[in-house]
């Protein structure tokens, strides 16, 4: 299964500009599925609730995600994109997973990070999974936002549902998270992939630098994918998803067999 990452850098306020930006980094691309950062769309760092309004849109009829699901149909693959959206007079930091055949499936993030919580309403319904198909198989996808990650139940609740791949769109300032999910993956013995975005935004006097360094991970902790710090591009590596079914750390251990549940207090 061709699965990989798109790291680029969001304008602020721009869902066209940032869809044109999107359209030209996978139009040379063959693969099965992709994944793009948190709020695609709309860049982070809101001045106002007027810009934050013009860069949403509603999941079901919406430029940008309209677009993705051209690219998708005419690719016959699958795509991950953090999106802005509007619903019901709010808005939401969204991840939806977009199907060849026009089908989304669609996840609210659940944790918001810092000034989030002045703009987005979280999400009120737990992480779920999804099954896409193709000529890899039969595959379950799992999607978590950012800040999600530093919460080690939401992968685990992934994967306690059969995840075998974290699609994880992310806008990271933090400095940890690259290194983390070396745990989220091996912990869960599922493959994590974290597409990033780069740059720096305003607002009045302050300012956000994003880390980059999208990657992705393999149930054994390996790095398939590690993009550095600046550059806008894509990494796309081969990988068999089934192997992320497989529980046993060695003969005598089962991942989730030896969860002693019984005795936790979360």
């Amino acid at each position: 299964m061709k699965t990989g990452l798109l790291q680029f850098r969001p304008v602020l306020a721009e869902p066209e500009q940032n869809i044109e930006r999107v359209g030209e980094l996978l139009a040379p691309l063959d693969f099965d599925l992709i994944v793009l950062p948190e709020l695609s769309n709309s860049g982070y760092f809101f001045r106002s609730a007027e810009e934050l309004d013009r860069s949403a849109e509603d999941i079901g009829g919406g430029m940008f995600v309209n677009s993705l699901r051209e690219i998708a149909q005419r690719k016959g693959s699958y795509i991950v994109s953090g999106v802005c959206e509007r619903s019901g007079g709010r808005f939401y930091n969204t991840s939806v997973l977009i199907h060849p055949n026009g089908r989304m499936d669609v996840y609210r993030k659940i944790h918001l990070f810092d000034t989030e919580k002045k703009w987005f309403t979280p999400g009120d319904k737990p992480p779920g999974v999804f099954e896409v198909k193709g000529s890899f198989g039969n595959v379950l996808i799992g999607m978590m936002i950012c800040f999600d990650w530093f919460f080690p139940e939401t992968a685990r609740t992934l994967a306690l549902q059969g995840a075998q791949i974290i699609c994880h769109p992310s806008n990271l300032v933090l400095s940890y998270c690259q290194k983390a999910m070396y745990a989220r993956a091996v912990e869960n013995r599922v493959f994590t992939v974290t597409a990033n975005r780069t740059g720096t935004e305003l607002c009045g006097d302050n300012s956000l630098t994003f880390t980059g360094q999208s990657v992705m991970v393999s149930p054994k902790g390996e790095y398939l994918i590690s993009m550095n710090e600046f550059d806008e591009g894509s990494a796309l590596v081969e990988i068999d998803p089934q192997t992320a079914l497989d529980k046993n750390v060695t003969a005598g251990n089962n991942l989730f067999k030896d969860r002693r549940s019984e005795l936790y207090k979360l």
